[in-house]
């Protein structure tokens, strides 16, 4: 769980997340909150808590989180956001189709279902979502139905090979970390996730988001001439192991 200032949710996902019954241990990692999330993180039972002293952004929270998750020896590592907005409910469906060696990466999304804008996401993000989305599938040569899902599962072995410590700390992260799978050639599946939009459930400002689809935009064009041999770019170089570049 990527913490940020999650102490009205934080207990709710939890709870949640633990009555699926498979998952043996909760990493939280705070970003610099500023409310009660740590002192409520620490009191779970089955949870590791690390702290930033200062808030790093999004993709560094997630950087800690694959790290210690790794460390701790994970098999299945799935991300969900402690703000309650994508359903723990999903976790035992993800989780099984790694571990029946379906995928090596699921990814829940908010498109499939159709409801997204029904359960209150902004028309503009909706319709922003589905353009960069377009656009990557072009670029990326996927037939994916969302590109920007916090709610990922991944095998170990996926965290591993990447190049995570080369991805922005900010909220590009997740885009590099998906156009580093595609590359890899990893195998990706999909399910429906119903999200729900609500004042505590965590979300971007207008001018955020247009600095996050620009950066969208150039990641699916890097990605494309990389693949014509025209560049060679760090965020691609997947031979790189994790651990080593984390020194």
């Amino acid at each position: 769980m990527p913490a940020y200032n999650a102490e009205q949710t934080i207990l709710r996902t939890y709870n949640e997340v633990m009555h699926q019954g498979i998952v043996d241990l909760v990493v939280v990692v705070d970003d610099g909150s500023l409310d009660k999330t740590i002192t409520i993180a620490k009191s779970l039972p089955h949870t590791i808590v690390f702290t930033h002293e200062r808030n790093r952004g999004y993709g560094a929270n997630q950087k800690s989180c694959y790290r210690l998750a790794l460390e701790e020896g994970g098999d299945i590592i799935i991300m969900v956001h402690p703000d309650y907005q994508y359903t723990p409910k999903l976790i035992t469906a993800m989780a099984s189709m790694i571990a029946f060696d379906v995928y090596d990466v699921v990814l829940g999304s908010r498109i499939i279902s159709s409801s997204a804008i029904k359960n209150g996401m902004p028309i503009y993000k909706y319709m922003a979502n589905r353009f960069l989305t377009a656009f990557e599938n072009l670029l990326l040569g996927t037939k994916l139905s969302e590109f920007h899902t916090g709610y990922r599962a991944f095998r170990k072995e996926v965290l591993e090979s990447l190049p995570l410590q080369v991805n922005s700390d900010d909220f590009i992260f997740d885009n590099e970390m998906l156009v580093q799978i595609i590359y890899s050639g990893y195998r990706i599946g999909e399910v429906s996730c119903p999200a729900r939009y609500f004042d505590e459930a965590s979300s971007i400002n207008f001018k955020r988001g247009t600095v996050y689809g620009f950066g969208v935009l150039r990641t699916a064009i890097v990605f494309r001439l990389q693949r014509l041999g025209l560049v060679n770019t760090r965020l691609l170089s997947i031979k790189e192991k994790f651990d080593e570049i984390s020194k």
